[in-house]
């Protein structure tokens, strides 16, 4: 049978990483297979003529966008045949998202895929990993752009830094820079945000607390939503370099300057899958039907050139990073701050420079958040 590697899918140990042992074969998986568009050049045009104001039809609807640039129904069909050849269940198919999920053990995951799942630890911690490339057969050879979930080593970091408390104690809260900022009072009407949360989580009670502080009133509606088993996961007590601090600053700072917004939480593991995984399911969300997506979590990778692609098409401005850069073009942060492509987005305007410029004010143990 004819083998093909897995274009992008090299992996090589992390630093300081040294292999400890073999999977567990009969470890249970679920892996995500990421497939091409049936229309991959025609995606790349439409987003480009958005891009340049040249289309006249603008964004898409979900539906739309799953009809005109969704996985073929002929490479689904390929995947599910190959599953169930190899003794795989699969668990989910969605074609706006390009994703079938497979179940299988380390055995067969190694088996089918040639490689060699293995422990590893790091001074970071430790992970399940591989080295080497992913070989796929003939029928899925282009079809299948990556393979994701074998490798659980962490995809990103939160984006965020401490500082020593300043001796005058000044601090602001996210009105106080909104009005300096002359942000419009009380924006985000009929708009949702979702935000991508990578681990840690926020406490409720925390948050009415915050919110009550800031004379908000009533509270802005947070809604959690799990991704790959993940969920909100607050883990006292709470510490500078925390994830909880990360987590619930973006729902605050995005709840005070935009008050009257959904926000969608979208908790997701820290992994490649899990990231990927956690911007896929906001852009193709239908229930929460977010406008908007923010990332605070980063770390540059060419596959999620694809993913950006997905959510200009669909009219949703993404925020990311330090800054929330824009997630785009050869795998590195674009250096300038993305444009708004939609008139819709101009309903949330206060979000655009408020994630890079609005802090949040912690207690004096804690110091401030650069």
């Amino acid at each position: 049978m004819a083998l093909h590697p897995l274009e992008g899918s090299e992996r090589q140990p992390l630093p300081g990483a040294s292999a400890v042992g073999k999977a567990d074969p009969a470890e249970r998986l679920q892996v995500s297979m990421l497939l091409r568009s049936c229309d991959g050049a025609g995606l790349t045009e439409f987003v480009n003529k958005l891009a340049n104001r040249e289309s006249a039809g603008g964004h898409l609807s979900r539906e739309e966008f799953e009809r005109r640039f969704g996985a073929d129904s002929a490479d689904i069909a390929a995947v599910e045949k190959f599953a169930t050849a190899h003794g795989f269940t699969v668990m989910e198919e969605h074609a706006g998202r390009r994703t079938v999920v497979l179940s299988g053990t380390v055995a067969q995951l190694n088996d089918t895929f040639h490689v060699d799942l293995q422990r590893f630890e790091y001074p970071g911690g430790s992970y399940r990993g591989r080295v080497g490339t992913i070989q796929l057969p003939e029928e899925l050879h282009g079809a299948v752009e990556a393979v994701l979930g074998l490798d659980n080593r962490p995809a990103a970091t939160p984006h965020f830094g401490v500082r020593p408390r300043a001796d005058d104690g000044m601090s602001f809260t996210p009105l106080e820079l909104a009005g300096f900022y002359n942000f419009p009072p009380g924006i985000g009407q009929g708009q949702c945000v979702g935000i991508i949360e990578l681990g840690g989580g926020a406490e409720p009670n925390d948050l009415e607390i915050y919110f009550s502080g800031l004379g908000i009133n009533p509270l802005p509606t947070v809604t959690l939503v799990s991704v790959d088993n993940a969920m909100n996961n607050p883990m006292p007590p709470v510490t500078p370099t925390s994830p909880d601090v990360e987590v619930t600053s973006d729902i605050e700072i995005i709840g005070a300057i935009a008050p009257e917004a959904k926000m969608a939480v979208y908790f997701a593991p820290n992994t490649e899958m899990g990231f990927l995984d956690g911007v896929n399911h906001a852009i193709h969300d239908t229930t929460n039907n977010p406008t908007v997506i923010s990332i605070s979590w980063g770390k540059p990778e060419s596959l999620w050139e694809r993913a950006s692609d997905e959510s200009d098409g669909l009219g949703i401005p993404g925020r990311r990073g330090d800054g929330h850069y824009s997630l785009r073009r050869h795998g590195r942060p674009r250096l300038e701050r993305r444009r708004q492509r939609s008139g819709r987005s101009r309903r949330l305007s206060g979000l655009e420079p408020a994630c890079a410029c609005l802090r949040r004010h912690w207690p004096p143990a804690l110091g401030e958040q650069l």
